[in-house]
């Protein structure tokens, strides 16, 4: 048997913003085809029209992007199986749902919901709160099983509101291979007769999924282990439609950074971190939720993070290129257990690849802070400071306030270092500096430093009675990057200007 060339896909449903956890789901998806040249292909499972949230679709697509994540096939770039959106799939389900009637796989249901929630009530109210429609309960509801043949297409003909339910077999053990967590067993004495189909010919998400997973010649479903306890429905499915059941992965759960339970929206709200990839807005009411794309995380740093909830190497390297993630990546390095989250350590991912970038990315990303905030400064002199900014800051949008003194002379000063240092012999002391400075010709980092030396000596003064005011009336700040290079970064006229104008400032404070 020739080996099926791999494909897998992504199936968000746009009832609101990506949750990181679906990230990850995309991730594991796409370093899996990536790492076997196969085919990722991002579907949009929208069936649910009443949960349907305006802007969620658009939302989902611009963060996959923005986390690099490059769809094979999907509606933004189409392919051969489009449509990718499952409301424009309606007219292709109806055949396969009459094949399983037609098998007596599936059955017709017309019991109304008040029906239904009468029978649960009464069913509660004996004792038994787990009510299902399963093969000893449809015996007695209102269905093509129970009534003539004639009565259901009466039915049917005059437009009566029905489901269609999967037929389930009496206790049949339904056994399927899962990479992560083994064979997994389910006896159907333990499952329900769920809806497939509805009478407005929407299927539910059992039916399109499977459908769309076949006609779209998905090898791997590898999704979130909330939908294990519907794999073993679907194994029927493949099994009743006579088609090749892919092979499936359930990822583990991303738990609260105490690791009791999934970790939620509300989760971020109460501890001060994101949850969805980018920022969102909720159509409704206006409510603004966090993204860690204008937190300040670089989308490599959140992808890298990611890729270790729930996945390791097997070795010690932390920090990895999407390319070499797609050639570590391994299924069967997925953990069972769920994997907590950790804030701190998305941060410190975030500050290792800040750190790694090269001086014109920072220089760039600088470049346009600077300009956003209105500050006339040129690019040169962004990738000139960027070593002075990138090796303090946690998160790219703290590069400009790690840097703003370079752009612009210092309006407030660090208290402490005000307190501590500053006295009435301090304007005499740098405004001798200020002379010394004066006097350098070759402006440069170097040539500042051997003056600054040579002042003290001549002075017979350390460093600490003359650093902290030189860096405080250049900066405004108490400690930071070499002031040298700030010197050299900002120019004699900036500097000069800048030791003058704060120790007139500092002396009537």
């Amino acid at each position: 048997m020739t080996a099926r060339k791999v494909r897998v896909r992504f199936a968000p449903s746009p009832t609101g913003p990506l949750h990181m956890g679906g990230v990850r789901t995309a991730l594991y998806n796409y370093l899996f085809a990536k790492k076997h040249n196969g085919d990722f292909l991002i579907r949009v499972e929208d069936t649910d029209q009443t949960r349907y949230v305006p802007g969620a679709e658009a939302y989902i697509m611009e963060a996959l992007t923005w986390c690099g994540m490059q769809a094979d096939e999907s509606t933004l770039v189409g392919g051969p199986h489009a449509p990718y959106r499952q409301s424009e799939r309606k007219a292709i389900y109806r055949q396969y749902v009459d094949q399983l009637l037609a098998n007596d796989k599936a059955y017709y249901a017309f019991d109304t919901s008040e029906e239904l929630d009468r029978v649960r009530e009464l069913s509660k109210a004996a004792g038994n709160a787990g009510w299902q429609y399963n093969h000893v309960t449809r015996s007695s509801m209102r269905n093509s099983l129970t009534l003539p043949k004639e009565e259901t297409e009466r039915l049917l003909e005059s437009g009566e509101p029905f489901v269609v339910r999967i037929k389930l077999p009496r206790n049949e053990e339904v056994k399927f291979h899962d990479v992560i967590r083994g064979w997994v067993s389910v006896n159907t004495n333990h499952m329900d007769d769920k809806v497939l189909y509805k009478s407005d010919g929407m299927p539910t998400y059992h039916m399109a999924n499977i459908v769309d997973d076949h006609l779209m010649e998905i090898t791997h479903v590898i999704r979130g282990e909330e939908w294990l306890p519907s794999a073993p429905l679907h194994v029927l499915l493949y099994k009743y439609l006579d088609w090749e059941c892919p092979i499936f992965a359930h990822l583990p759960l991303l738990l609260k950074p105490d690791g009791n339970g999934k970790l939620s929206k509300r989760d971020g709200d109460r501890l001060g971190f994101p949850v969805f990839p980018l920022e969102w807005t909720n159509p409704e009411n206006g409510e603004v939720s966090s993204g860690y794309r204008e937190r300040g995380f670089l989308p490599e740093a959140f992808i890298n993070m990611l890729a270790f909830l729930g996945w390791n190497p097997g070795t010690s390297q932390e920090l990895f290129s999407m390319s070499e993630l797609i050639a570590a990546f391994d299924l069967e390095r997925v953990g069972k257990a769920g994997a907590k989250y950790d804030f701190e350590k998305a941060k410190w991912f975030n500050q290792q690849y800040i750190k790694h970038l090269s001086h014109d990315a920072i220089g760039a990303i600088l470049h346009a802070q600077a300009t956003d905030a209105k500050i006339n400064v040129s690019l040169e002199i962004c990738v000139k400071a960027a070593p002075l900014v990138q090796e303090r800051a946690v998160f790219t949008n703290e590069l400009l306030e790690e840097g703003q003194y370079l752009f612009e002379a210092p309006t407030s000063f660090d208290e402490k270092t005000v307190t501590k240092k500053w006295n009435a012999d301090s304007p005499a002391i740098i405004g001798e500096l200020r002379e010394a400075f004066e006097a350098i010709e070759n402006w440069t980092s170097n040539e500042i430093e051997v003056v600054f030396k040579a002042f003290l000596n001549e002075k017979k003064m350390g460093f600490g009675q003359v650093g902290p005011l030189f860096r405080l009336t250049v900066t405004g700040k108490g400690a930071g990057a070499s002031l040298f290079d700030i010197c050299e970064i900002i120019g004699k006229e900036e500097t000069l200007k800048r030791l003058k104008d704060s120790t007139a400032t500092l002396a009537t404070l």
